[in-house]
């Protein structure tokens, strides 16, 4: 049975699992969850997620949820998985364990915090939160500095080190990746300074190409609609400062 996996995009937890069917070769069938559209919430979605958040999966019936579990699932369950993505040696994985503990205990309040809160909250039903992202930017910046000085600083061209990515490289990339949608100033103001991260983050998409750009390509799409906003909103915006002002004249 073909494992099926549900997904929307616009999420970078969503983008790992479908990045790392694609690179590998195994088969699976895309269900989209919009969640604009509040499906994560169904009676129909929670019969496959009790938790109702996405990515989840269902192989067989197995089901199964939250994105590093499903990555470390597919790893482990699918044959022909190079050693590379989750290694055997028991060091080598409790290192790459360790990574991804500390992104999901840090780094969500960086990136997606500050994505959400600042420009993508209306995509999926929510308000924006000029302060709550001042605050995410805050965090965010400070975990940049963290993969700069602590993950980033040995030979290799990926996390810890290694010739080769790991599902730890996979998912910190994705979750960077939301900065594609916010303004270019402020995304060179958030990345600019840290040179080993963007090294680190091209290394990735070339190591993952042609899949890894083709899953992000979504955020391209967003960062347009948005710009459009934002070019609208400065157009009212100079335009009511040319309108004449009556009582001026009285």
């Amino acid at each position: 049975m073909t494992l099926r996996v549900y997904v929307d995009r616009i999420s970078h937890p969503c983008r790992e699992v479908i990045i790392f069917c694609m690179l590998n070769g195994i088969d699976f069938e895309e269900v989209r969850i919009d969640l604009s559209k509040r499906q994560h919430l169904t009676p129909e979605f929670k019969g496959i997620n009790p938790l109702m958040q996405i990515p989840a999966i269902m192989d067989g019936r197995f089901k199964l949820s939250e994105s590093h579990a499903v990555l470390r699932y597919l790893a482990s369950a699918f044959p022909g998985i190079a050693d590379h993505w989750y290694p055997a040696d028991l060091y080598q994985r409790a290192k790459v364990e360790s990574v991804l503990d500390w992104h999901r205990a840090n780094f969500p309040c960086g990136p997606a915090g500050y994505v959400s809160k600042s420009v993508l909250a209306p995509a999926i039903g929510l308000p924006l939160n000029p302060q709550a992202a001042a605050k995410a930017e805050k965090i965010l910046i400070a975990s940049l500095a963290k993969i700069e000085s602590v993950w980033l600083q040995k030979k290799g061209r990926f996390l810890l080190g290694s010739d080769q990515p790991s599902i730890a490289d996979l998912s910190l990339a994705c979750e960077i990746m939301q900065l594609e949608v916010v303004d270019e100033k402020d995304r060179e103001r958030i990345l600019g300074p840290f040179k080993r991260v963007q090294k680190w983050l091209n290394d990735t998409k070339n190591a993952m190409a042609p899949h890894f750009e083709e899953v992000h390509s979504i955020l391209a799409e967003v960062e347009e609609k948005l710009q459009k906003q934002r070019n609208a909103i400065g157009s009212r915006i100079t335009e009511a400062g040319r309108k004449p002002d009556l009582h001026s004249k009285m």
